[in-house]
């Protein structure tokens, strides 16, 4: 039962339509309703002080009204006048029904005691708003907004709640029912379509259409920038290895055997002296057993001994180094800006400074 009331009741409401109120107070008014529908005009605040009023159509009276008594109502099947409060209601509204509305009023003795001109017109409200997009073959986005039903429909759109701007519209404006979005442009896209007497909306989640912008040089040397498809770009790949050596690295790399060499030349030689101090201590012990004036005698000879090849691998060692350092101040001043060759004095100062 409640199914069969709510059924009613829906098709109550599509049959009388939309209702709207229409103030024909002022002269020269204009009012919208829509087709199907109600308008309630409200003609003059009271009828009590009027002797007589006309309302006319096209110069064709429709309405005569004398002391509160209706004369005739051409259009009664689907009309009715209210004297207490002076409103006309016309139901069921059709496009005939447009148009120029005059009311006349008259004193008690018939002279005309003004005129209000009204202007109506309806309007087939817009039912129903579909909205598509698609994909162009660059990447841009054709949307197109049409609706059902709507006598001269007029189209706005907004992207995430706010108006479009010249930067994400590639063709058509904000007025037209076909747009075409540039290849950055995401978020909720909606399209309103309305008319004097209805309005309707439609929302639609936007995304790009997988197109990326390059702008890099390509791997035979060309310069490239635009927009392209992310899956198939194959015109600018990222390196994945490191860039080629450059003059200066080419110079470094020729003198590192030779810096290789220097460095292990020194390990041997630290380790020579490493294994003498060994061996020296390897036979102080051994001579623990002879008599203590021999042992003390013994003893100075061998640490003179040891003491001059420690002087000797020294003095070796600290030349190993000075070849060392020279050949990396070279490299060094090999990585700066092609000027002079570099001096003594320069390798000399990058020594000092190394060892403060």
């Amino acid at each position: 039962m409640k199914a069969v009331v709510g059924f009613m009741v829906i098709l109550l409401g599509v049959s009388h339509g939309v209702e709207t109120h229409c103030d024909g107070r002022q002269d020269g008014a204009q009012c919208y309703g829509a087709l199907g529908g109600t308008v309630d005009i409200q003609l003059m605040d009271s009828t009590s002080e009027i002797s007589r009023y006309q309302l006319l159509k096209n110069s064709l009276k429709i309405l005569d009204v004398r002391e509160k008594m209706i004369l005739s109502n051409t259009i009664v099947h689907r009309s009715v006048f209210f004297p207490s409060n002076g409103t006309f209601r016309i139901t069921n509204l059709s496009r005939t029904d447009s148009g120029d509305y005059t009311l006349q009023t008259f004193d008690s003795d018939g002279k005309s005691s003004g005129v209000q001109i009204l202007q109506l017109f309806f309007q087939a409200p817009v039912s129903s708003v579909l909205l598509v997009s698609e994909c162009l073959s660059q990447g841009e986005r054709r949307v197109s907004c049409s609706s059902e039903g709507g006598d001269s429909p007029q189209y706005s759109w907004t992207l995430d709640g706010r108006t479009l701007t010249d930067a994400e519209i590639l063709s058509g404006n904000m007025k037209t029912n076909v747009i075409t979005l540039k290849q950055h442009v995401s978020g909720h896209l909606a399209c309103s379509v309305k008319n004097l007497v209805s309005k309707v909306s439609k929302e639609q989640r936007l995304s790009t259409c997988g197109f990326i912008f390059i702008n890099c040089t390509s791997v035979n040397g060309t310069q490239v920038s635009g927009w392209v498809y992310e899956a198939n770009n194959i015109l600018c790949i990222e390196p994945t290895t490191e860039p080629s050596t450059t003059p200066q690295t080419a110079v470094e790399i020729g003198h590192l055997p030779l810096i290789s060499g220097v460095l292990s030349t020194l390990i041997i030689f630290l380790v020579v002296v490493v294994a003498a101090v060994c061996a020296q201590r390897k036979k102080q012990n051994s001579k623990t057993k002879a008599t203590p004036s021999s042992y003390s005698a013994e003893e100075e000879n061998d640490q003179e001994e040891i003491f001059a090849d420690l002087r000797v691998v020294k003095q070796q060692a600290k030349q190993l180094e000075k070849r060392a350092e020279l050949e990396f101040c070279r490299v060094k001043c090999s990585k700066r800006p092609r000027q002079t060759e570099p001096t003594i004095d320069d390798c000399l100062y990058v020594n000092v400074h190394k060892f403060r």
